[in-house]
Formats: C-alpha cells, structure tokens, sequence
C-alpha cells in the first residue's frame, strides 16, 4: 500500500462494499475490504490503518464484536459503525462500546464525507498526544481520573451528559471535550437552557424568518446552525420545557432543523453535550424530563468531582486565584495565612470551584499588607460553615436580623451560581418568580 491514509471496510454485502470503496478512493484514501469478522481482524493484525467502517451484522458476529476488539487492540482507530435505519438503540449502544460514530443505511454520502473527515482529523500528527490544559487546575486523583476520561470522550462524537455541582466546572470540561477532539477548528456554542424565555426557546435553538412573528424583522440562524461542524453545549438542560424537550429530540435523531417560518429542513452537524446540576434521573422519574431524550443525551455520563472530593487541590487552586487577582489590578498577589489555608481546607464549598474564587476576591479587598487572613473570608458567615451546618446560640442577637442576613446571602450565592439569572436562581432555591422577586425587593438586592 502506499502512504496514504488508510481504511478498513466491514461488509458482507458486495455492493455496500464497492460504494464505501470508491468514496473513500475519491477521498484519496486507500482501502482495504473484508467480509466478515475473522477477515477483519486478520487485515488488523497485518496492516496499520488510520479508520474503520463496520457494519453491525455480519456473517460469524456483529459489528459490537469488532468495536471492541478494537478497543482492546487497536484503542488509537477510530471505528464508525454501519447500521439499519432507525436502529438508534444499536447506533447507541456502538457509542457506548467506543464506537467513533455511526452512519445508517441507506449510506447518506455527504454524511459519510463529513464522518470520515472528522475521524481522520483524529489521526493527525499533532493530536496523537493532547496536551495538558492549565485551565483544569489540580492534580488530585479525581482530577487525574477526569483529564484521563476527557481526552477518551475527545476522540468520540457520542452525546456526553456531564453531571455535577453548580460551580464545578462542567462548562470548562464540556469546552476541553470540544477543544481536544476532531472538531476543534468549529465553534462551540455553550447555552443556557434556564435562561431564554420558553415563548423564544424555538427561535433560539432553530432560528426564524423574516416576518415569522412580531418582532422578526430579519432572517436570523439559530443555535444549531451557529454550531455546525462544532458542538452544541446545553446547559442547565433539564430547565428545558417539555413542548421544547419534543423538538429538541427531532433535531438530535434526524440532525436536521426547520426555522420558525421556514419551508425546509436544514441538516446540521453538530455534536451534543449538555449539563446541568440536578439529578436528570430524577427529573425523568417525576415526569418533568422525558425519559427518550435522556437516553438520547446520556450515552455516555461524565461526572465532575465537587470540590470537597479533592480538597488536595485548594491550596493551588487558591494560588492560582491570588495570582490572576493580583495581575487584574496590577498589584502584588496577596498570600494566605496557614490558618486561613486550614479554613479553607476544612470548608463544604457548596458552590464548589466558583464559591472559592467569589471567596477570594472578596478577602483580596479586605486583606491588609497583601495577607489574607481566616477572619477575611469570613467563613463564620457562611451557610453551612458550623459545626454540622448549625449556627452557634451564642453568635446571635437577634433572630429576625440574622434569618434576614442568612437569607441574603443563600441568595446572593445562588445568585452567583446561576450568573445573575434571576428565573434560574429561584428555581435552585425551590422559589416561584414572584417570591424570589419580593425577597429580592425586601432585602434591597438590585
């Protein structure tokens, strides 16, 4: 064979076979064919190849088979699977093996381009070694764990469900996915799910006509076209209301979408991962999340550690804080005191990574002399922060002011935690619009 890229091709039907050979040929590739599992494992024995395409049933097994000889010989080939149309839980459970991607028959060529494309791109040179990201701060065993799974779910194009805690960092790894893999040269479009109004959410995620509505002045393209090629991040999905859950599920199997007003279906390739700090499992259980998109969204699931798992990492965490600070206003960083570094070792962090930076910020204007002390980060005041999360008998004067002043700052954290949206805050509190609305007015929270 010569140096070009090449390819193995799994079918025991002759016809599929010579079409996947003349499009890859066209594609400047160089293939090689085999007709059931025994020959294709005797090609990878022999020959290096750079991508593999199977087809799920064949002659002595099925595709399943050979994804995870793959996996077991072969981890660094990336592997698509051939399937019927409309066996979505076989194309699934391939993702789940390891499967690259999958393509459904009637083969779709253009599809097939794009595929191949992409699970090349994976074979590049400079991609061979990731490397390591300075935004995924510490070096603790989760930490560890999760750069590891990161850089697997890089090289796969299976919908990822990335659960954790508010403020744990599910953005970042849901970026770092995106930023490592095969479609890192296209855009990721991060959303909040909890932060568009229910009556704009079709218009936002599809776009819309000029003229569609009120108000639709100029033609304008939604999420999923914006995210073409790239990835499409859903945050906070399960704020998403069960009328818009329906056409989101359309959108992620027929990869296809129809603008408010259009006359046609536009295709769109693009990559899901989604997010959000409740237990969806829960949400699907109690009716408010529809049980076929989480299967849909949860192909795979990847859990980001809350900071109280690795509390190994606070001290650099807490450097690293200090330094960008202190460069942000062009002064010296401030350090910690040992027994403030102990505070924080010994502290709950329910608002995880994001509470320890907001923390910081606010001790770095209180310090004195560039050294932060335990009384600066005021963790006396914090919810959660006494023995069992109760607050001492001793510590208060008057009930009234110090429920007020508890109030507020549950409600400022979930404030922070949800970047100011008001709707998404209340939901975190377990408050209706209107109640969140008047404390906000009582307490003088603007």
């Amino acid at each position: 064979m010569s140096d070009r890229q090449r390819a193995l091709i799994v079918d025991d039907e002759p016809d599929i076979r010579e079409l996947l050979e003349i499009t890859l040929g066209r594609m400047k590739l160089d293939t090689r064919s085999a007709r059931n599992l025994k020959e294709a494992r005797d090609w990878l024995a022999r020959e290096p190849f750079d991508l593999c395409l199977t087809d799920m049933r064949l002659p002595d097994g099925n595709g399943m088979e050979l994804v995870q000889h793959i996996q077991l010989r072969h981890p660094q080939l990336p592997v698509a699977m051939i399937t019927a149309y409309g066996s979505l839980d076989t194309a699934i459970n391939a993702l789940k093996a390891g499967a690259f991607d999958f393509v459904t028959k009637p083969v779709d060529l253009a599809r097939l381009r794009e595929l191949v494309a992409s699970a090349l791109r994976l074979r590049a040179p400079a991609r061979e070694e990731a490397p390591v990201d300075n935004r995924l701060i510490g070096d603790s065993p989760p930490m560890r764990t999760l750069r590891k799974q990161i850089a697997k779910l890089a090289r796969s194009q299976a919908p990822v469900y990335i659960s954790g805690e508010s403020g744990s960092g599910k953005e970042l790894v849901a970026r770092l996915i995106h930023e490592q893999g095969p479609r890192a040269a296209h855009s990721f479009v991060p959303v909040n799910c909890g932060a568009i109004p229910s009556e704009l959410m079709e218009s936002e995620f599809f776009g819309h006509r000029k003229g569609s509505f009120t108000g639709a002045i100029e033609d304008k393209q939604g999420l999923f076209q914006a995210a073409n090629g790239g990835t499409l991040f859903l945050d906070e999905v399960a704020d998403l209301p069960l009328p818009m859950q329906v056409k989101l599920l359309r959108a992620i199997q027929e990869k296809a979408v129809r603008a408010v007003g259009g006359q046609q279906e536009i295709t769109v390739d693009v990559r899901i991962l989604s997010a959000t700090h409740k237990d969806l499992a829960a949400e699907v259980a109690a009716g408010r999340f529809r049980q076929d998109l989480y299967y849909r969204l949860n192909v795979i699931e990847l859990r980001v550690p809350p900071l109280r798992e690795r509390r190994e990492d606070i001290p650099t965490l807490a450097e690293i804080t200090l330094r960008r600070l202190g460069e942000s206003s062009g002064l010296p960083p401030a350090r910690l005191t040992e027994e403030a570094l102990e505070k924080l070792k010994n502290y709950r962090f329910p608002g995880n990574v994001r509470e320890l930076e907001n923390m910081l910020e606010r001790a770095y204007t209180l310090c004195e002399d560039d050294l932060i002390q335990a009384r600066d980060l005021r963790l006396a005041d914090a919810p959660g922060a006494g023995e069992g999360g109760e607050a001492s008998l001793a510590s208060i004067d008057n009930l009234e002011d110090y429920l007020e002043d508890l109030e507020r700052k549950l409600i400022m954290q979930a404030l922070e935690e949800t970047r100011w949206n008001r709707t998404a805050a209340a939901q975190r509190l377990g408050l209706t619009f209107r109640s969140m609305r008047y404390r906000l007015k009582k307490l003088g929270i603007d």
